[in-house]
């Protein structure tokens, strides 16, 4: 539940302060996703708050001076209404990997090959930048179901599986590969092999003459 209270340090000006607790099922237990709903709800805050609403270890908490009633009212107020909404909110890339504990190659191969199901995507512009990128997002309902069953555990091991299995098979390839190898090198048999051995002197003349003809 939020908090509101007005705090005041020696030799500082009061200050206004109201604090919001996020739910589990909006963080997932992650430090990177509270950072992210902190982006977020800052995007929709006016540019001259934005910078007084903070990050705490389990929620955001808005702080502004004293005098600055009316804005705090109102910037509280948007804060409580996007907040509403936040266990909705798409989980993005770093999140993801925070929140199931996986590498950005293994959330990639899963992406690719279906095992990790995209929400659709999201395009941004980078900070200071004219250049877009786009990415995939994820459903935090979906993703909580992967982290309560242990999903990525299943498919590390299916990996290992497959790629132990892929060894096997080039193992297999390459001996094969090799014994053709040595096949080719063994010479074809000389037609004249079994003459030579025989030790007669002038045979093939006696062939050429047509005498056995």
């Amino acid at each position: 539940m939020p908090r509101t209270k007005t705090k005041t340090k020696e030799g500082d000006d009061p200050e206004l302060i109201r604090e919001w607790s996020l739910p589990v099922e909006a963080t997932l237990g992650s430090a990177v996703r509270v950072k992210g709903i902190l982006q977020e709800i800052r995007s929709r805050l006016p540019p001259a708050v934005r910078k007084s609403l903070d990050m705490q270890s389990s929620g955001l908490t808005l702080v502004m001076p004293e005098i600055s009633k009316t804005a705090f009212r109102a910037t509280s107020s948007m804060v409580s209404d996007a907040l509403r909404e936040i266990s909705g909110l798409p989980i993005i890339p770093r999140e993801i990997e925070d929140i199931l504990g996986i590498t950005a190659s293994e959330r990639k191969r899963w992406l690719e090959d279906g095992r990790l199901p995209s929400a659709g995507t999201r395009t941004v512009r980078l900070q200071g930048r004219a250049r877009r990128i786009t990415f995939h997002v994820f459903d935090p309902r979906v993703v909580e179901d992967l982290l309560d069953r242990g999903a990525v555990e299943e498919w590390r091991e299916e990996d290992a599986a497959a790629k132990a299995e892929n060894r096997r098979r080039a193992a297999h390839q390459a001996k094969l590969t090799r014994s053709l190898k040595r096949k080719e090198k063994v010479k074809a048999p000389d037609p004249n092999a079994d003459d030579a051995a025989t030790g007669l002197s002038g045979w093939d003349e006696f062939g050429s003459e047509g005498l056995l003809r």
